[in-house]
């Protein structure tokens, strides 16, 4: 049988009319629910047409194969531009063969129809094997529909092959189901609070909601051996996720129609669109973007706690770890708690009535690092609106918060007590920030969930067996009160919930009435104040040459105490590493480092000159002992290099630069390249020369790559060290072994002269398709002459775009600038670049100053136009 062509132009008209009409309803009544409901309708009659003409002209024919919807399709939730998932079912071996020429041509007609079909093939007995490395097949057969064909062959999987199979493999398929959720949790950092999430995959979102319910399903098809009836969950449950459901059903829908396709990724700019046009909130006030995805975080927050419960719950579904100690995880326990199963349940169910009990039962769990039972949050829940009439207050709070923080996990208590509601009821200061999406393309996490991993990454420096967090682990043990810290770290963000405000300052208001409230002593008080109010300062210093002792005496002044010191190095370790998983490279790691290490040094100085060595010293003896014969020769090579010189790079580095300038004799141009953990490490030795940093870069950028540091250095000598850091935006190094010859051949042959840069520029530029601005960054620069004895400081904020490095360092040079240290810092799409500046071999002068400023504007503002 063949479909005939008038069939075909029926379908796609057909498929193309009721598609637009769907849309248009959608766009009229933000109804998700009734969308997927006719899409699928729509899809079904397409499927059924196609059959009578192509397979069989009789529905329920031919005997023996049948047309199985399964997967999303077998739900009934066939999104806009979903995959359409298919299983064509026989009855025995050699029915496909029977069966392939007709089963092609259908799905060939469905392909034509530029449908995104997903078909698979299965005789009835293998869908009743289950296999471990594939669940996937069998936990889509739950959602299995009929759909066209042999009726009793379908009734024969559905009725009694599928219960029978999930009855006999219900602990395996649970694991499955556990194992690859955790991993897709770990994969998102196990938190809903994304500022960019994706409706599907993100914890709290449309997956989870179906791993609820076939954890639950595959449950009670294992105890039963039968379909259910009706949900096993408990009532208040079932109506959170029924809402968080037609939430999420809208919201996909509104992406595929705004796509154009299947993308789930809430991007900023679709939260703005779905706030203004109400998606899944239609009886709500007008709606900013923050707003909305407060609503958005409400309901996957919801989905997500329900998923944990389950996981936690059927002992199937442990991992490996948790089975490994359940009888450790099952010991702890008091009069007023008893732990089942790594579960935490209250000996009395009135006893929440006290708030103390309340504060001693999230204490309880952040020292044991238990989670609640499904029955104690419910009892939680139920004593929230008493607790709310008159929240404890005062130091017997600040008594139990601060036993709270300072256990080791009192991250996951926090995130239970935020989930629950509780912990803006006790800390009401909190509230502005609560679910808060703060648009800068640097931070990953909302502004609450920032703050808890923060206090989050403190905690598990003991576990870590990274060697820079082995250090700041033995810091967090020296503090007195490392109580402080954690408040700190809880409130030093709060004020990015005042909007148009200088968030420190607001954060510094906030924080202080939260200590009022919590009767903190003076002392304590002005050590949490002074945190906050610093907490960008350490931040700030690492784009000044941390290794100049002006720039750490002013910084160690400012800290006033080695014990304030050491507690705002790790606030800021902590800051930054809560910023994405990224955000603190090794290199930053030991800059903080650093910076900490001068400024106790300079604090102590008067007390132990050597608290914590002296670096310059030791990389003297070090290089001695790995040239003792050519002591001369480092010494003339090392005279004139700033101390950061020594400081930056290692005795190693060191031999090895001059190593490299020993061959100018040879090749005027040294050039190393060297691949790292994260990015390329490009070193340049060669004699001073005009423009060199500039052209440099320039190459740089030519060939497509991404500068995110640098350090440039000469000597008394003449001899320039340039080292830069860069990522490979293209692969083009990675995939190609034999350009890194031709990428350094093309370094040389620029800076002598046989290689014509601006063509290589304009030849880039033209090829490059330019990225959308997702944050606009405010162009900022600014000089400084106080923080240098010897240069100006130039400190050049603005938009990364390609070729900003190499424009900026350009301009300085057409302007006789030398430039003495170059450090450079990326965040997001905020370039941070910082330059020591000479000219003549003294600082700028106030009119040079200003024609460089307005030199730059007018550069930044031609990149900006893309010229």
């Amino acid at each position: 049988m063949t479909a005939t062509s008038s069939l075909i132009g029926e379908l796609r008209s057909t498929l193309s009319e009721e598609s637009a009409q769907i849309a248009g309803e959608f766009a009229s009544t933000g109804d998700g629910r009734n969308a997927v409901s006719q899409r699928t309708r729509l899809i079904d009659e397409i499927l059924k047409r196609l059959w009578r003409d192509l397979v069989s002209s009789d529905e329920a024919g031919p005997h023996g194969i049948t047309l199985v919807a399964t997967g999303g399709f077998g739900r009934g939730w066939l999104f806009p531009y979903s995959d359409i998932d298919l299983l064509f079912l026989y009855a025995e071996r050699g029915g496909e063969e029977k069966h392939k020429q007709a089963t092609q041509r259908f799905s060939q007609e469905l392909w034509d129809l530029k449908l995104k079909l997903s078909p698979a093939s299965r005789i009835l007995s293998e869908c009743d094997r289950f296999d471990p490395t594939n669940p996937e097949f069998t936990i889509s057969l739950l959602d299995c529909r009929y759909l066209v064909g042999d009726r009793e062959l379908f009734a024969r999987l559905h009725d009694k092959l599928i219960p029978k199979l999930v009855m006999r493999e219900s602990k395996s398929l649970l694991q499955g189901v556990a194992e690859v959720t955790r991993e897709r949790h770990a994969k998102f950092g196990q938190t809903v609070f994304h500022l960019e999430p994706n409706l599907k995959e993100t914890p709290g979102g449309l997956r989870d909601y179906n791993v609820a319910a076939w954890l639950t399903l595959i449950s009670t098809l294992g105890k039963l051996g039968d379909w259910p009836v009706g949900s096993s969950l408990r009532a208040p449950v079932r109506r959170q996720l029924d809402a968080a459901l037609e939430f999420l059903m809208a919201t996909r829908c509104f992406l595929h129609f705004r796509h154009g396709r299947d993308d789930n990724s809430l991007s900023w700019e679709a939260q703005d669109e779905a706030a203004a046009r109400k998606i899944g909130a239609s009886d709500s006030a007008d709606l900013t973007a923050a707003d909305w995805m407060r609503i958005y975080f409400g309901h996957a927050r919801a989905v997500q706690r329900t998923v944990i419960q389950l996981l936690e719950e059927l002992p199937e579904a442990w991992s490996s770890l948790r089975r490994q100690f359940q009888g450790w995880k099952s010991r702890p326990s008091s009069p007023d708690f008893s732990v089942v199963d790594g579960l935490i349940f209250l000996q009395q169910s009135s006893s929440l009535q006290d708030p103390e009990m309340l504060l001693r039962l999230f204490h309880f769990m952040a020292h044991h690092g238990l989670k609640l039972s499904a029955t104690t949050e419910h009892r939680i829940e139920q004593a929230l609106p008493a607790l709310a009439v008159t929240p404890p207050r005062g130091a017997e709070l600040w008594l139990y918060l601060q036993e709270t923080l300072l256990q080791p996990h009192a991250a996951e208590a926090l995130r239970a007590m935020h989930s629950l509601r509780l912990l803006t009821l006790l800390l009401p200061e909190l509230k502005p920030i609560d679910s808060l999406v703060v648009r800068d393309f640097y931070h990953r996490f909302t502004v609450d969930e920032h703050s808890i991993l923060a206090i989050e990454s403190l905690h598990r420096l003991n576990q870590s067996q990274s060697e820079w967090d082995k250090r700041y682990a033995e810091l967090l043990a020296e503090l007195e009160d490392p109580e402080l810290l954690y408040l700190a770290l809880l409130l030093h963000d709060t004020g990015k919930g005042v909007p148009g405000s200088n968030h420190v300052e607001a954060s510094l208001e906030i924080a202080g009435r939260c200590l009022d409230r919590l009767d903190v002593e003076p002392g304590e008080r002005a050590a949490v104040l002074f945190l906050i109010g610093n907490h960008l300062e350490m931040s700030a210093q690492l784009r000044r040459d941390i290794f100049d002792p002006e720039t750490v005496a002013v910084f160690a002044e400012k800290m006033g105490t080695p014990e304030r010191l050491k507690m705002l190095c790790l606030l800021t370790y902590a800051d930054i590493k809560a910023v994405n998983p990224e955000a603190l490279t090794p290199w930053k790691a030991e800059n903080v480092w650093q910076l900490y290490i001068g400024a106790a040094n300079y604090l102590n100085r008067s007390a132990d000159h050597r608290v914590h060595g002296e670096a310059y010293d030791e990389k003297w003896t070090r290089l001695r002992s790995l040239a003792p014969v050519t002591g001369a020769k480092l010494k003339e090579f090392v005279e004139g290099f700033p101390q950061r010189y020594l400081h930056v790079h290692s005795a190693e580095e060191v031999m090895r630069h001059m190593s490299m300038a020993e061959e100018f004799g040879h090749d005027p141009v040294q050039v190393d390249l060297d691949r790292g953990r994260h990015w390329y490490e490009l070193t340049l030795v060669t004699k001073d020369r005009p423009s060199l940093f500039a052209t440099l870069t320039g190459v740089l950028a030519a060939w497509g790559m991404n500068i995110v540091k640098a350090n440039a250095f000469s000597n008394q000598a003449g001899t320039v060290v340039d080292t830069i850091y860069f990522t490979d935006r293209f692969r083009t190094l990675e995939l190609n072994l034999s350009e890194w010859e031709r990428f350094k051949q093309s370094i040389t042959g620029v800076l002598a002269g046989a290689a014509d840069l601006d063509r290589m520029l304009r030849d880039r530029h033209r090829s490059e398709k330019h990225a959308r601005v997702k944050v606009v960054v405010e162009t900022r620069i600014d000089f400084d002459d106080e923080c240098s004895s010897t240069s100006t400081l130039l400190q050049v904020i603005a938009q990364d775009r390609p070729r900003l490095l190499h424009r900026i360092s350009s301009c300085l040079s057409q302007h006789s600038c030398n430039i003495v240290i170059a450090l450079i810092d990326t965040e997001g799409q905020m370039a941070i670049d910082t330059f020591y500046l000479t000219s003549g071999g003294k600082k700028l002068t106030a009119e040079l100053q200003k024609k460089v400023q307005k030199a730059l504007v007018d550069e930044l503002k031609t990149l900006e136009l893309g010229q």
